[in-house]
């Protein structure tokens, strides 16, 4: 199956590993993973802190790249979440009903990465490697907007060597919520130290999640702590093989990927 990827801006800037880590899972799943380089930010943060004209110019070059693919997947349930959620919505508002209709195209073949591997790709045994005790938190926009349910953990319960543990209170979120961590920070902490608080008794390593965004606002107090929990993407599990990300295949597809995701910024500002 040809997928594109769609890279998201943290990805891009941020945490460009669960991207590469995407590539290098589906490809030796057996399929031919592509990178449209004209895609840009989704407008999420526009449309979510009320600027739905600049999301609409997004908009517009999102159903652009992505029009031409039977099949699009992200790392991130929260930028999935806007293609479905939020693309039409802002077509429409602006009374652009045909670029409304092909938003719902796109949006009707995106998918979040545990969505496209148990539902579209039907595999829940990877081939993955990870030795580690692993917490999961579902994020937010996983566990509410795309509704992924126990996808993520049926595909972690699979990985050979991982000690999966349950995260008490695992449904609370984290504190996030993109802008909400910035105007109401005191909120956000009190969030975060609980999380924190239920991510440490589970004794865990590793705590996982399927979006970067909540990985970084865990990972970030988890690290103030000193507290030897790390955070990683759900994507750089599943791509983990006995052989380490050393000894797995990274051919120069990934390498582009590497040096595409860079380059997305540019595009944004055309």
């Amino acid at each position: 199956m040809r997928i594109a990827l769609f890279v998201t801006c943290l990805a891009d800037t941020l945490f460009p590993e669960a991207a590469k880590a995407t590539v290098r899972l589906l490809e030796r799943l057996g399929h031919q993973v592509v990178f449209p380089e004209e895609q840009t930010c989704c407008g999420q943060m526009h449309v979510n802190t009320g600027y739905p004209d600049d999301a609409l110019r997004l908009v517009r070059r999102h159903v652009r790249t992505f029009a031409p693919y039977d099949v699009v997947v992200a790392p991130s349930g929260s930028c999935v979440g806007s293609v479905r959620h939020q693309h039409a919505m802002v077509a429409r508002r602006a009374g652009d009903e045909g670029l409304a209709s092909r938003a719902e195209e796109v949006a009707g073949h995106t998918y979040e990465l545990s969505e496209l591997l148990v539902d579209v790709l039907g595999v829940t045994d990877v081939g993955a490697y990870y030795p580690h005790r692993v917490t999961y938190h579902p994020t937010c926009h996983s566990l509410r907007m795309l509704r992924v349910g126990d996808r993520p953990l049926r595909l972690l319960r699979e990985v050979r060597g991982l000690d999966l543990v349950e995260l008490p209170e695992a449904e609370q979120c984290c504190g996030f919520g993109g802008t909400f961590a910035v105007k109401n920070a005191d909120t956000s902490t009190a969030m975060l130290a609980d999380k924190m608080r239920h991510v440490l008794a589970t004794r865990a390593d590793v705590c996982t999640a399927g979006d970067a965004s909540c990985l970084m606002h865990i990972g970030g107090g988890l690290s103030r702590l000193r507290a030897g929990v790390r955070t990683v993407h759900l994507a750089e599990i599943l791509a983990g093989t006995e052989a380490g990300p050393d000894g797995d295949r990274t051919d120069r597809n990934t390498e582009g990927v590497a040096r595409s995701v860079r380059a997305t910024g540019r595009g944004a500002r055309r």
